[in-house]
C-alpha cells in the first residue's frame, strides 16, 4: 500500500492514492535531472528561464480557483487562506522572474594587489532534492523551486504524502510553459529511496522543509555524503506585548496564532505580556480566539478549519493531555470532533512541564506574565526553536533593543502577516538552518566562483 494518498481531513473520505516510485524509476529521474542540469540549466540564458517562471506565476493566478481546491481538499485549508496562498506564489515567482539577471549578476571584486580583475559568477550546482511539507503545499515548492530553476539547478520534488494532488498540479504547470524533460520532476519517494538519492554523486543538494526528526534525519545523510542543505524546522515564536492597544495587540495576537487552523511554522504560539496588561489581554484573546470556531473549509467563512489529519489531531491532543497533566490551566478550551480541534487558551505554564519546550502545531495558545523586559527577552529565548518572533510595544528603543536581542532568524515589529517575497526566511537553533525567499534564498545553491584575471 502506498503512503501517498489524498485523504480528506474534513471527511476522513480517501479520495484517491498515489503509486509510489520504483528503485529504478527513480534512478532514471535522477539521471534525467543530471543530463538537463548538464544540457538546459549551463547552456540556456538566465532570461530565458526567468520567462518560464513568470509564466508558471502566470498560470498561479489563472487557475487559482482549481489549484486552492485541491489543497483545501488535501489538508484542509480554509478556503480564502488557500486562495491567498496561491495568490502569494505568484507574487514570489514572478519576483524572482524579474530580478533574476540582477541577483545573478557577476560581481566584481576590488583586488588589494597585484594587477587584473576578479569577479564572483554565481552558477548552478546541479540535481537538487526538495522535500516538502503538507501545510503550505504550493508556496513551499514556490520558494524553493522558483528561484532554483531560474539558477539552473534542476529539481527532483518529493511532496507530502498527503499532498500528491497538488503537487501533480505543480508539474503539470512545469510541463506546460515548457521546461525541458528532467528538469523539474514529482518523484513519490519513501524515506529510505530519499536517502539513497541523496547519497548519488549526480545529486548536488537538499532543502528540507518538516519535523525536527525529518530533518535531523535528511542532515545526518547529507553531511556523510558532503551535500549542502536548508533545513526549515518550524518554531514556537514568541509574542511579547510589553506597551500599547490591548485591543488591536490581541487582534493581532490571535491572527498570527489561527494562521492556516494553527498550522503555521512562524506562527505565534507563546504570548509572552507586560503583567500589568496581563488580565485585560488574557482576556481579550480569550474571547476571540473562542470565536474562532472550526468549521468546512470550503466555507467562504470559515476562521479555521479541521486539523489536517487524524495523525495531527492525535498528536495535539495527546500534547494538550500531557500539559494539562503537567499543571496547565485551560482559559479556554472545547472537544475535539474528529479532526476538529477547538481553540484553546493555556496559563499557568512551568519550566518542568513539557509544553514549556514543545512546539502546538494546531489553535492552542500559551499566555505568560512577566514583569520586565529582560524577563520577556529571556522567556522568549528560553526554547529550542529560534524561527520567527514577534514585538508589540510603543516604545521605539525598547522594540530595537529586544528585536536585537531575541535568538530568532526573524523579529517583526508591531505587526503579523508582514511575509513578503523580498523577505528572507528562515531561522537558527532547532528551527534550522539556511534561507529561503528574497535575495538570499536565490543565493543558497549557486557556485559562487572566483574568476581571477590578469589581463
Amino acid at each position: 500500500m502506498s503512503s501517498y494518498a489524498v485523504v480528506n481531513p474534513a471527511t476522513g473520505e480517501k479520495v484517491q492514492e498515489y503509486p509510489e516510485i520504483t528503485d529504478s524509476e527513480l534512478d532514471a529521474a535522477i539521471g534525467k535531472a543530471w543530463d538537463a542540469h548538464v544540457r538546459w540549466g549551463k547552456s540556456s540564458a538566465v532570461a530565458d528561464r526567468a520567462a518560464m517562471i513568470q509564466k508558471i506565476a502566470d498560470l498561479h493566478i489563472e487557475r487559482r480557483e482549481e489549484l486552492a481546491a485541491i489543497a483545501v481538499k488535501e489538508m484542509g485549508k480554509p478556503m480564502d487562506q488557500a486562495l491567498m496562498e496561491v495568490d502569494f506564489c505568484g507574487d514570489i515567482y514572478g519576483y524572482y522572474a524579474e530580478r533574476a539577471e540582477e541577483f545573478l549578476a557577476d560581481e566584481p571584486i576590488d583586488l588589494l594587489a597585484g594587477e587584473g580583475t576578479a569577479l564572483i559568477r554565481r552558477t548552478g550546482m546541479g540535481p537538487l532534492i526538495g522535500i516538502m511539507p503538507w501545510n503550505f503545499p504550493y508556496y513551499q515548492i514556490a520558494r524553493f523551486a522558483g528561484p532554483n530553476l531560474i539558477v539552473g539547478n534542476t529539481i527532483l520534488l518529493k511532496p507530502a504524502p498527503q499532498c500528491p494532488e497538488s503537487a501533480e498540479a505543480v508539474q503539470k504547470m512545469m510541463d506546460e510553459v515548457g521546461f525541458p524533460e528532467g528538469a523539474y520532476q514529482t518523484i513519490l519517494a519513501t524515506n529510505d529511496q530519499i536517502a539513497e538519492a541523496i547519497a548519488d554523486p549526480r545529486v548536488r543538494g537538499v532543502s528540507v522543509t518538516g519535523s525536527e526528526r525529518a530533518g535531523a534525519a535528511v542532515a545526518e545523510v547529507a553531511g556523510r555524503n558532503l551535500k549542502k542543505v536548508v533545513l526549515e524546522m518550524g518554531g514556537s515564536d514568541p509574542f511579547i506585548f510589553l506597551s500599547g492597544d490591548v485591543e488591536e495587540a490581541a487582534e493581532a495576537a490571535v491572527g498570527a496564532r489561527l494562521d492556516n487552523t494553527g498550522q503555521s511554522c512562524n506562527a505565534a504560539k507563546r504570548f509572552i505580556v507586560a503583567d500589568d496588561l496581563y488580565e485585560d489581554f488574557l482576556g481579550k484573546v480569550t474571547e476571540k480566539m473562542g470565536a474562532a470556531v472550526p468549521t468546512d473549509p470550503t466555507s467562504d467563512e470559515a476562521p479555521i478549519g479541521p486539523l489536517s489529519s487524524a495523525t495531527a489531531a492525535e498528536r495535539l491532543q495527546d500534547q494538550l493531555d500531557r500539559a494539562v497533566a503537567g499543571g496547565a490551566e485551560v482559559a479556554l478550551g472545547g472537544e475535539r470532533k474528529d479532526n476538529y480541534f477547538p481553540t484553546t487558551v493555556l496559563t499557568g505554564i512551568t519550566k518542568d512541564n513539557d509544553a514549556y519546550h514543545e512546539e502546538f502545531f494546531g489553535p492552542v495558545a500559551q499566555v505568560y506574565k512577566v514583569g520586565s523586559e529582560e524577563e520577556a527577552i529571556e522567556l522568549a529565548n528560553d526554547t529550542p526553536f529560534g524561527l520567527g518572533s514577534y514585538v508589540f510595544t510603543e516604545d521605539e528603543e525598547q522594540a530595537d533593543r529586544i528585536a536585537d536581542a531575541l535568538d530568532t532568524g526573524m523579529v517583526f515589529v508591531n505587526g503579523v502577516g508582514l511575509d513578503g517575497a523580498e523577505l528572507p526566511f528562515g531561522g537558527v537553533k532547532r528551527s534550522g538552518f539556511g534561507r529561503e525567499l528574497g535575495p538570499y534564498g536565490m543565493d543558497e545553491f549557486v557556485n559562487k566562483k572566483l574568476i581571477r584575471a590578469v589581463k
